[in-house]
């Protein structure tokens, strides 16, 4: 198993490093941009909390953009979570389904190692991706806040990071069943779930007949400015989002195991 995970790990690193530099570069470079804009900020801030619907969805009428916390929140936050959910996306959707697509799997299988354990070496080795992209990002926001010359955020901070992991894994894991389920890449199909959790909660924002079922979306617990102003209440999204998660890994495991491979 060991011999595997070095192999997927080594598979994907190419695609890590340019996510998380891609990602965790733009968000400190938005942080650095802050102090330049800090005092046209204070002027726009007050307007942006105003533009109802829009207000409500980017989270400005909680959160004031004039304030790095709020900044950070609504702006660095919306793009982490963009990037890290189709960066999670792309790499679970396509890691079962490369071997078939690939024309590899009859000598992927035929290696002393059960197809259970190949799925979860695969799993892990997604998990793992996601872990270490999330601390690369982190790390940097954390370079562009002392480069701006401000304070840290705070627990709250580590809160949204640590929630965004979860959301991602779990993004991965329903993501991870769709590879399961394909003999071909289906990453653009992946991304477009992603894609469409995320507008999900949006429009859970907004619209109040979808308020009560925002907890579908992973994106509502994650949320950056819920978690910022603490207005979030993530109990029902956190149990639902780690049965998704569990269920979906779980499913895609009995079912690749059973199914016949393409070779």
């Amino acid at each position: 198993m060991g011999a595997l995970l070095k192999y997927e790990w080594k598979a994907g690193i190419k695609a890590l490093l340019i996510w998380s530099l891609a990602v965790g570069v733009m968000g400190m470079l938005c942080i650095v941009l802050y102090k330049s804009m800090e005092e046209s900020m204070a002027g726009v801030a007050e307007n942006f909390a105003s533009m109802g619907a829009f207000s409500d969805a980017m989270g400005m009428s909680t959160l004031s953009i004039a304030t790095l916390k709020g900044y950070f929140a609504t702006e660095i936050g919306t793009v982490h979570s963009l990037g890290s959910s189709l960066f999670a996306a792309s790499i679970a959707t396509v890691i079962l389904s490369k071997e078939e697509d690939g024309h590899t799997a009859e000598f992927t299988y035929t290696l002393p190692v059960s197809r259970a354990k190949v799925v979860v070496v695969k799993f892990i080795s997604v998990v793992m991706h996601l872990m270490i992209f999330t601390v690369v990002c982190g790390l940097l926001y954390q370079v562009g806040i002392l480069l701006a010359g401000e304070q840290g955020l705070g627990k709250e901070y580590l809160i949204f990071m640590g929630s965004q992991l979860l959301m991602n894994i779990e993004i991965a894991a329903v993501c991870f069943l769709i590879s399961a389920c394909s003999r071909k890449n289906k990453l653009g199909f992946g991304i477009g779930v992603a894609m469409i959790l995320y507008v999900y909660d949006l429009m859970a924002r907004v619209i109040p007949d979808l308020k009560d079922a925002i907890f579908l979306s992973p994106f509502s617990y994650a949320n950056a400015t819920g978690i910022f102003a603490k207005t979030a209440d993530n109990a029902t999204a956190l149990i639902f989002g780690v049965g998704i998660m569990l269920v979906s890994a779980v499913a895609a495991g009995v079912i690749y195991c059973r199914r016949d491979l393409a070779s």
